[in-house]
């Protein structure tokens, strides 16, 4: 990618990740099938990624950012597709308008509108977002959470987790490529509570009872580049 353009640059602060290990067959057929779902273990992963995103600018056209800092809540899982490994979103929630009718134009991705809350005191992160699109299932995260180690050096695990450089879409039953540049992460771990986790209730199983393995992230600046036909 060092030899191709970018199309838009990001910065993503205070990055959590959550993770849950689920049956590969409650994922498998919300997922398009040209896509190999990509296991651990044996299990298909469903993450839960919530940051605040700022400085969002398209290249070219100025250095502003075109849409103000917002809050954003995804719910994804990993797969494969030619020898490459990535994310499918299943859902994007965030708290600007304008980010979630740029991003799902022409169902580009599953973006939705919520009203979310990110107060960080005395240490302690809090946490919460309902979706309030219209038609949809209005789920919701609620949690606390604090920085419980210095940075960790990272097993094979923690990379497979967090270390993804492309995703997966598919408009109008055409398959895309987005790939997406960023240094390693450089986790920590968290301890915290969830008050209340629906995300991802098309599964129709309560994963969520089980305690997450989780990641903070910090800052990461990204670049973005331009679809690509699979």
């Amino acid at each position: 990618m060092a030899n191709r353009p970018w199309a838009m640059k990001q910065e993503w602060h205070e990055v959590v990740f959550l993770h849950w290990p689920v049956q590969a067959e409650w994922v498998r057929k919300h997922v398009p099938e040209e896509l190999e779902l990509d296991l651990y273990d044996g299990f298909a992963w469903i993450g839960v990624v919530l940051f605040k995103a700022k400085g969002t600018s398209l290249r070219g056209i100025s250095p502003i950012p075109v849409v103000p800092p917002y809050l954003e809540l995804n719910v994804r899982t990993y797969v494969n597709y030619k020898g490459r490994s990535g994310v499918y979103f299943f859902s994007l929630d965030a708290d600007s308008a304008l980010a979630v009718k740029a991003a799902s134009t022409g169902d580009f991705l599953p973006y939705r509108h919520a009203r979310m809350k990110m107060d960080g005191r005395q240490g302690t992160c809090l946490f919460k977002s309902r979706r309030t699109h219209r038609h949809a299932f209005p789920e919701a995260l609620s949690l606390t959470y604090q920085i419980a180690s210095e940075p960790i050096k990272k097993s094979v695990f923690d990379s497979w987790l967090t270390e993804r450089y492309c995703l997966w879409t598919k408009p109008k039953n055409r398959l895309l490529r987005v790939d997406i540049a960023h240094p390693p992460w450089e986790l920590q771990y968290i301890q915290g509570e969830i008050y209340k986790n629906t995300m991802a209730s098309f599964l129709l199983k309560n994963f969520h009872l089980e305690r997450p393995i989780a990641h903070y992230g910090g800052t990461q600046k990204v670049l973005f580049f331009l679809p690509a036909s699979e």
